[in-house]
């Protein structure tokens, strides 16, 4: 497979393949760099190969194997100020395609994304990476502890210069320049990839951006909310055991109104959903934490996690999780306590200190962190025009059951957006398309009640070891390839063929195909054939 897409894409996009004209050593790669930048490794991995990640990574500690014939480098950039420093890694193949593909990171992680690299190489591309200056795993916030230079790495500086460093090394290895410049990445990965194109138009030709934590300083609060909402008060609280009762009782009601019974919420948005329906009798009530329905005081909580959560002032904090999403809400509210993302980003990122208590939450933190935007991480600029000037496309994509990040905030990017470019006559649907995923969770995966077919390639979602979408490795089922059909021969995607497996992890058995339409058009089943065949859909627009 991995072979075989590799030789395919000189046909499907029209480039050759370009082979290295430096050797993989020490002393070739050093060569190359500038003295603000120390080289760690290089390894030459084999055909089929495994590169072993240094040991003490542990952001992405995964081996990424049946990796092509490369040269692995990693690297340090030492900053001009104290903690301004970051590392980069670099998958450079020993059978170019001519460009190169940046991936993303993913939370609060720091560590080079290698697992990702080792995907997006099996394209043929040459892949970057950063560290974001610094090593912790996703949830780990206390890097960032009075340390506003580490803070800026991770906002946005260490991934745009590590595409500069990247593309100089790439192109002395190779002996030629690249002709495109790709980027994904998935929840923090999202954000930078928006971040990139805002405020460094220039870094990339084409842009993946899926579930974007694009709004850090009002969704890492919203993060730490909803935890505080449900953890509060014993009476109240709803035990993650009910998640999917919840999520069962919206099933059964939204199903069937988006026009098809076939477990699958594919229009959470025009839901008329009865909470009501989980009220429990007199008879559950006597033993309320194994029944399946909620007591009148967790409907209550239930009210209000399913809504926007608003300041006092009525003013929009965040956006509120879909209808459908409910299997998931456990990635943020588990374990007793508000997340410990949220957390963390108010104890270490705004400064309040470890011993800061949750219970003691009010809405000047939220002010403090409207202020603060740490590391000005945020992607609110809405400006794309100047990405869209230079040719830029942009596929930003979200599952719609996002337990992590409410899609709701996707749908509010895309119409922030529209309202920026669209009295400038800049005509949106030219460069960016929204693409919304029914039954899909965060980044990746699907309740196994709904078994959604979200699978579209690229990285992110693709398991160690594999690449494309077994037998469609093409553009109308990668979104990569997709992405790159767009750039490179003007083909822009109205919908990307969304796969979903009997296992996500081995691609093998394949139980459902159907379009994911680009935003606002949505796939309606045509009425007859098998609704499992993508042919028997159509993006249409709503209320058709």
């Amino acid at each position: 497979m991995n072979r075989y897409l590799r030789a395919l894409l000189p046909l499907l996009l029209g480039s050759g393949t370009v082979h290295a004209t430096l050797e993989c050593t020490w002393d070739a790669i050093n060569a190359l760099l500038p003295p603000n930048v120390s080289l760690s490794f290089v390894t030459a991995i084999p055909e089929n190969g495994t590169f072993t990640v240094p040991r003490g990574d542990t952001g992405w500690p995964t081996d990424p194997i049946n990796l092509p014939s490369l040269c692995a480098i990693g690297a340090t950039v030492v900053g001009e100020t104290a903690n301004a420093s970051f590392g980069f890694g670099l998958f450079l193949p020993s059978q170019w395609n001519s460009r190169t593909l940046t991936v993303g990171n993913g939370g609060l992680a720091g560590g080079v994304n290698w697992v990702d690299m080792g995907t997006g190489v099996k394209y043929g591309h040459a892949v970057f990476s950063t560290d974001t200056g610094h090593n912790s795993t996703t949830t780990d916030a206390t890097w960032a502890y009075q340390n506003p230079e580490a803070q800026v790495n991770w906002g946005w500086r260490a991934l745009h210069e590590t595409v500069g460093y990247g593309k100089l090394v790439t192109e002395a290895f190779y002996g030629t320049r690249p002709s495109f410049h790709y980027y994904q990445g998935c929840s923090t990965g999202g954000r930078q990839g928006f971040k990139e194109a805002e405020a460094f138009p220039s870094d990339f030709d084409g842009v993946i951006a899926g579930a974007p934590a694009w709004w850090t300083s009002h969704q890492q609060i919203w993060q730490f909310w909803v935890g505080y909402v449900n953890y509060i008060s014993n009476i109240t609280m709803i035990p993650t055991s009910k998640f999917d009762v919840i999520g069962k009782e919206v099933l059964r009601q939204c199903d069937g109104q988006d026009g098809l019974v076939d477990t699958i919420i594919s229009d959470p948005l025009g839901c008329n959903f009865n909470p009501e329906t989980l009220l429990c009798s007199a008879a559950a009530v006597t033993d309320p934490t194994n029944a399946e329905c909620l007591t009148a005081a967790q409907l209550q909580t239930f009210d209000t996690l399913r809504r926007d959560f608003q300041a006092t002032n009525s003013t929009l904090v965040f956006p509120a999780w879909l209808r459908g999403s409910e299997h998931f809400w456990n990635l943020n509210i588990d374990g007793g306590a508000p997340n410990i993302i949220g957390l963390g980003y108010i104890q270490y990122m705004l400064g309040l200190g470890p011993d800061w208590a949750w219970q003691s939450f009010n809405e000047e933190v939220i002010q403090l962190s409207e202020r603060l935007n740490p590391g000005q991480a945020d992607a609110s600029g809405y400006d794309l025009s100047e990405f869209y000037e230079g040719g830029g496309k942009l596929i930003h994509y979200h599952g719609m059951s996002d337990g992590g990040i409410a899609t709701g905030a996707s749908f509010y990017l895309y119409d922030q957006i529209d309202r920026a470019l669209t009295p400038q006559g800049v005509p949106v649907d030219d460069f960016y398309r929204f693409f919304p995923i029914p039954g899909m969770g965060h980044c990746l995966d699907t309740a196994d009640y709904v078994n959604a077919p979200y699978y579209i390639a690229g990285i992110s979602m693709t398991p160690n070891g594999r690449s494309s979408v077994p037998q469609f490795p093409d553009a109308k089922h990668d979104v990569l390839l997709a992405l790159m059909a767009w750039v490179e021969n003007g083909t822009a995607p109205d919908a990307i063929i969304g796969t979903a497996y009997a296992n996500f992890t081995t691609l093998d058995t394949i139980t459902r195909q159907r379009p994911i339409c680009a935003h606002p058009k949505q796939a309606k089943y045509r009425g007859r054939g098998d609704p499992d065949r993508p042919e028997n859909w159509a993006c249409q627009s709503p209320g058709f």
